[in-house]
């Protein structure tokens, strides 16, 4: 894994890019808990300040300072996003796996609940539940929720990486050596499915950031909790480009483009570092 993590940041300048951003971004959201504030606290600095030495992004119409706001902002936004990353690659992994494997019976029954989860209306159900649970909703349970959700089309990449994995020959090796199911799958599939894993799990994270932002901003979440989202939504509300507070809501604005444009570019790299294709005109590369 390592190496392969060396070899994408000197080969490949949208990884180099995307990593250190999010590398600068982890490390911005891990210096929020040296806040000199609480977060959820209002009236704690002077109101409507510009950027200056003192505050480096200004402070909001709240009596918030933005910096640290928005530090807290990454850190829930991104912990948010890995839980729902964590839950949805259980459920994704669990039934694209049995799925594949197993065949028959268990593979209809599991691509029908997989197929009636990615026809869903998402939004609109999200929407439904985030404003009947809005006062109980923390950053951990919205990413469960996100989750829960989010791992229907992973499950059936990873089910057709299965599919295509169970016909080749070191498969039935291995089943006539009498190893069983489960250290076929963790030790002969797993190596091949975890690329894939690690892939889907970018795009994962995007969208479950995106969901975030788009409830918050509706209002459907606990908006005493910093996030990119409901500072969004409080600056949207407070109007704040009308009364000229542009650093409040561009600072978050500004972030959301950065993680989404990090996380796509990920997502790209490990895709194509990944394709058969670019694989093997790499090898011829290295051959010549």
């Amino acid at each position: 894994m390592f190496k392969v993590l060396t070899s994408l940041l000197r080969q490949d300048k949208r990884f180099l890019f995307g990593f250190i951003v999010m590398v600068i971004l982890l490390a911005g959201g891990a210096l929020a808990g040296f806040s000199p504030h609480d977060p959820r606290l209002w009236s704690v600095v002077p109101r409507d300040l510009p950027p200056s030495s003192k505050y480096w992004l200004g402070t909001n119409s709240m009596g918030q300072d933005v910096f640290w706001q928005a530090l807290w902002a990454i850190r829930n936004s991104l912990v948010m996003a890995v839980i729902a990353v964590v839950s949805s690659r259980i459920i994704a992994v669990a039934a694209g796996l049995l799925a594949g494997y197993r065949g028959g019976l268990i593979d209809r029954v599991l691509m029908t609940v997989t197929d009636s989860f990615v026809i869903l209306p998402l939004l609109p159900i999200l929407i439904l539940i985030t404003s009947i649970f809005k006062s109980r909703l923390s950053v951990t349970s919205l990413g469960i929720l996100l989750g829960i959700f989010g791992w229907a089309w992973d499950a059936r990449v990873i089910r057709s990486q299965v599919l295509s994995l169970r016909e080749r020959e070191f498969t039935y090796t291995a089943i006539l050596s009498g190893m069983s199911t489960g250290r076929i799958i963790f030790r002969e599939y797993m190596p091949f499915i975890f690329p894939l894993i690690t892939a889907t799990a970018m795009n994962n994270m995007l969208w479950a950031i995106g969901m975030e932002v788009t409830l918050a901003v509706l209002g459907l979440v606990s908006l005493e909790v910093p996030t990119l989202g409901t500072m969004i939504h409080w600056a949207v509300n407070s109007q704040a480009m009308l009364l000229g507070i542009w650093w409040w809501i561009l600072t978050p604005v500004v972030l959301c483009v950065f993680i989404f444009l990090a996380l796509y570019l990920l997502s790209l790299s490990i895709n194509q570092f990944l394709d058969p294709r670019v694989r093997v005109q790499r090898l011829q590369e290295i051959k010549g």
